[in-house]
């Protein structure tokens, strides 16, 4: 969903990626690099009080505001505007068949026609906004067009946090479709990936797990199971006496108690893997598919040490940490090695990030 696009041409202009999640604000910039290549300009990862965002929705908006403000002083850059998503669970889509010849006035009247008829909500409760795929396989007189809608509290929400930390926003996508576009930098540095070569997305939040199934360019599975890292601060909380901020305090900087690695950290992660596992068996006996190639771990979840070799310890198959800015060059504002730890956490900021580069 886009805004006012007439204050934003995204090629000639910055952008920043700012993702609202449940533990942490995260934001990325990015520039054009050498050649087709992109340049990580900064980034900026600021947590947010227990309960601020809950099931994807803003339920403590000066907490939220706050906490965007400090990420973006953090960030040091001079840039203010956005490019903001809904969490997927939040946005109804719809792929149609329409005439190629339309022009775009009468494209709009049978999108909402359309809409009408899949939306459980009336018009004037949402924003509906639709893009042309391109032609349809079959008959190139005809093209598919990607339907989406939302409540429009859920938009209002994101741009009044936004706006009243002083940011403007310009472009609204969806959670998912920003982490598939940063996926596309990853996948290229599988240099023996095929179209057929199929990957398990892994993309552990605060209090959910998604699991999506990527063959080529296409989605072909996917799932959310009730797991994440909230389980490992409340463990935390249990064990140590602490408050719930406290104890996410302490995953992210340490220093970690004596025993925490082996009697803390070690289960939670056992546990992890196996939910990994359990997902990878549902895929299995509800679709045709019987491999997985490669495992991708990305949300904060991934940035504890050690889950890559215990996921793939218990699944047999390669497992790696998500990492869209590889190949990219880094400002001077950018440290390598924080960068590594923090990258898997920031894979929908940095697709939010590029949508810059769109044509």
């Amino acid at each position: 969903m886009n805004f006012d696009f007439s204050i934003l041409n995204p090629k000639a202009r910055s952008l920043v990626g700012l993702n609202i999640g449940s533990a942490a604000i995260k934001m990325v910039e990015l520039s054009a690099g050498r050649g087709e290549g992109y340049q990580l300009e900064c980034y900026a990862i600021e947590p947010l009080p227990e309960g601020a965002v809950s099931d994807g929705n803003i339920a403590n908006h000066d907490a939220v505001t706050g906490a965007i403000a400090r990420c973006w002083k953090r960030l040091d850059t001079a840039t203010r505007y956005v490019a903001m998503a809904l969490p997927t669970a939040a946005v109804i889509t719809k792929k149609i068949i329409l005439p190629a010849n339309l022009r775009e006035s009468a494209m709009e009247v049978q999108v909402e026609s359309e809409a009408n008829q899949y939306i459980p909500f009336t018009l004037d409760e949402v924003n509906l906004d639709f893009q042309v795929i391109g032609p349809t396989a079959n008959d190139p007189d005809e093209v598919e067009v990607l339907i989406a809608a939302s409540r429009k509290e859920g938009v209002e929400d994101r741009v009044a946090v936004a706006e009243a930390a002083g940011l403007k926003p310009v472009v609204m996508d969806v959670e998912s479709y920003a982490m598939l576009r940063a996926f596309e930098l990853v996948r290229e540095q599988f240099a023996g990936s095929t179209p057929e070569t199929l990957f398990a997305l892994v993309d552990i939040g605060a209090s959910a797990m998604k699991v999506t199934m990527m063959r080529g360019d296409q989605q072909v599975y996917t799932r959310e199971q009730a797991f994440g890292g909230n389980q490992l601060t409340q463990d935390i909380v249990r064990a140590y006496g602490m408050s719930f901020d406290e104890a996410e305090a302490l995953k992210r900087t340490g220093p970690m108690p004596e025993n925490f690695a082996s009697e803390i950290l070690q289960p939670f992660l056992d546990a992890l893997a196996l939910e990994v596992s359990r997902a990878i068996q549902f895929f299995f006996t509800s679709t045709q598919y019987s491999e997985v190639h490669h495992i991708v771990l990305m949300g904060g979840g991934a940035l504890l040490p050690g889950v890559a070799p215990v996921v793939a310890e218990r699944t047999q198959i390669d497992t790696v940490l998500a990492n869209p800015f590889a190949e990219m060059m880094l400002s001077s504002k950018v440290r390598p090695k924080q960068l590594v730890q923090d990258a898997p956490a920031l894979m929908v900021a940095c697709g939010l990030a590029l949508r810059r580069f769109d044509p």
